[in-house]
């Protein structure tokens, strides 16, 4: 079922005019995120994501590309999680986080009919109706909704993750896939300030049965603001006795070249628990690391 899940996620890409590349899994300097660890590997850091070669692809001019890859992150391992991965990245010059959205809708549908699921699937005790619209709640709503405090409280308090975790994503993705989208701009990473609401980013999750499978961004092309976030993340990284990385120069200097675009990270792994009914990641690769 893995086999096929992943032939049919390719089939589409293929057939709506993406073309496939490969980037290397060994590079010099990941983007510095505060809670992703790079594994380091002589002095160079095994991928944590394909994100920053696939945008220097997108600069120098290829406008729909996506990957089936390997990815890595130190001391990463649960129930949905291990230190090594497979992701589903793609780029979409012209696009922006609502396009991709649709997107990600059609491609998720066309995988379940093509895999031999049709509009639904089952997920433990719920049944997952894939057929369009799906749910898309701003992340405010969702705070206002679900959580024991708002989301400034959680952000002044550090609180942000453990409520998202403990208290909001078990409640996302029944009956119908949710899009948990415009996040607060102190939280954009990579992505795009909303142009007429700069206090949210242009980034949304993907939920399906309280299940995280996706994490996408309109694109940030400004090279001095990513360099300044990078530059927080670092300290930030400092601060904490973590690793800090050397700046990724290269895909800096790229940046002012690359178009307006949109790009997406699914996890393929999450996508096969789903899939075939799995609450456990180990059940759906042919190792985990303890078999090794």
């Amino acid at each position: 079922m893995r086999a096929k899940i992943i032939q049919a996620v390719r089939l589409f890409f293929i057939e709506k005019g993406y073309l496939e590349v490969e980037t290397p899994c060994l590079i010099p300097a990941p983007a510095p995120e505060l809670h992703i660890d790079a594994v380091c590997a002589g002095t160079a850091f095994l991928q944590t994501s394909p994100e920053l070669c696939m945008k220097r692809l997108l600069a120098a001019g290829y406008p729909k590309i996506f990957q089936i890859c390997r990815c890595f992150r130190e001391a990463e391992r649960g129930e949905a999680h291990l230190p090594e991965f497979a992701m589903l990245e793609w780029y979409h010059a012209g696009a922006d986080y609502m396009g991709l959205m649709d997107e990600c809708e059609e491609m998720i549908i066309d995988v379940s009919r093509t895999a031999g699921f049709g509009h639904k699937i089952r997920y433990e005790a719920h049944e997952i109706d894939l057929r369009k619209p799906w749910l898309r709640i701003p992340l405010r709503d969702a705070f206002h909704q679900y959580a024991s405090l708002s989301l400034e409280d959680a952000l002044s308090s550090g609180r942000f993750d453990e409520v998202m975790v403990a208290e909001i994503e078990p409640n996302l993705g029944f009956p119908k896939p949710a899009f948990l989208y415009d996040y607060p701009a102190s939280l954009a990473a990579l992505a795009r300030i909303k142009k007429d609401d700069p206090r949210v980013a242009e980034r949304f999750e993907l939920y399906v049965a309280g299940l995280e499978l996706a994490n996408a961004f309109s694109e940030l092309t400004d090279p001095q603001e990513q360099e300044a976030r990078f530059q927080r993340e670092r300290e930030k990284r400092r601060d904490l006795g973590k690793t800090t990385y050397p700046p990724p120069e290269k895909f800096l200097r790229a940046l002012p070249h690359m178009p307006e675009s949109a790009g997406i990270a699914l996890g393929v792994d999450r996508l096969a628990m789903l899939f075939c009914n799995q609450r456990s990641i180990d059940n759906v690769v042919s190792f985990t690391p303890e078999e090794l």
